[in-house]
């Protein structure tokens, strides 16, 4: 048996490995229409979103950390063991979606790996059921609210600029591109970011390692969340841009920046509220919002449907993957 010391700190090393491997995973959400758009190559896109994804958490408080860590599993069940079970169950199941190319939500699979080992170890008790669906309703609602802030935002530019030519409006927003990248890069590493800061702190928490009577997330926990998922965006892979850049719809510069804008300005107000949004469900929602102002057989649908696909099956999959996680380390550990 590992000292509890130890297992904080196996445990934490993994949360971090998930925040490199989120990175990893979604950067494909804050470069995919700037690269789709061919504003910027793909190298210069990964690095900008690396920068803007390391300073997003700083920005925008820790709210979200407040709901992962205390509003999914309940504190006396929120245990080093049912924590790190769920971290390699949402690893596990974002590495398989990675390989495979689908933008499946590795916020969803942390939320889901976190729900099947806390379900082994206590039952539907151990679970606190309102932070729970309040997640589950916003997979509906964000990638509603992206396509249709993104479908609003599109239809306003396009009036604005009908007299000017596409040439112009190209010029013009290939440069407003590379801001809303910045921004939605900024929200991502926010919105990101802060699932793994709930995570450590109540790793924290749980060793006797912080102060039980208030959930706090430390700066150093700040700090090294924003170095992980900065890294992971850094290494993010080509096989998710492809899909979300090129598959879902063509794109034209202002149609990116309708993109970003609009699954940036839902991520900006989900952090602020407190609510743990997939990235993937809002700019995949925007691509497609945009995409439907030219007209609804320009997006293409077959494409989409694959994706909500993956995102019905990713917590109950990674539910799954850290329930057998967890019964493996019952009977080894």
């Amino acid at each position: 048996m590992l000292p509890i010391e130890v297992s904080v700190y196996i445990a934490i090393s993994a949360a971090l490995f998930f925040d490199f491997v989120n990175g990893f995973h979604d950067s494909a959400n804050a470069i995919a229409t700037v690269v789709g758009t061919r504003v910027l190559r793909p190298l210069y896109a990964v690095g900008i979103a690396a920068v803007a994804n390391f300073a997003g958490p700083f920005i925008f408080g820790t709210a979200v950390a407040h709901t992962v860590g205390k509003g999914i599993i309940q504190p006396s069940f929120s245990t080093v063991d049912v924590i790190f079970a769920g971290l390699i169950g949402a690893i596990i199941w974002d590495l398989i979606t990675w390989y495979f190319g689908l933008p499946s939500s590795s916020s969803h699979a942390l939320i889901g790996g976190l729900i099947g080992s806390a379900l082994l170890a206590g039952g539907p008790s151990a679970l606190v059921l309102p932070g729970i669906e309040k997640t589950l309703t916003f997979i509906v609602i964000s990638p509603t609210l992206g396509f249709c802030s993104a479908f609003g935002i599109a239809i306003i530019i396009m009036y604005l600029f009908r007299r000017y030519t596409a040439s112009y409006v190209n010029k013009i927003f290939g440069r407003l591109q590379i801001c809303s990248s910045i921004f939605f890069s900024l929200t991502h590493g926010a919105n990101d970011g802060q699932k793994t800061m709930g995570v450590i702190t109540a790793l924290l928490i749980s060793g006797g390692m912080l102060d039980s009577t208030s959930f706090s997330v430390p700066v150093e926990v700040i700090f090294a969340s924003a170095i992980a998922i900065a890294l992971g965006t850094f290494f993010g892979g080509w096989r998710i841009v492809k899909t979300m850049a090129f598959k879902l719809t063509s794109l034209r510069p202002y149609q990116g920046f309708c993109a970003e804008t609009g699954g940036g300005v839902i991520l900006t107000s989900m952090a602020w509220l407190g609510i743990p949004v997939s990235t993937t469900h809002a700019i995949a929602g925007a691509i497609m919002g945009v995409g439907a102002t030219k007209r609804l057989s320009a997006v293409r649908w077959g494409v989409g449907k694959r994706i909500v696909y993956a995102w019905i099956i990713t917590i109950p999959a990674s539910a799954a993957v850290a329930a057998l996680v967890l019964e493996i380390m019952k009977i080894f550990v």
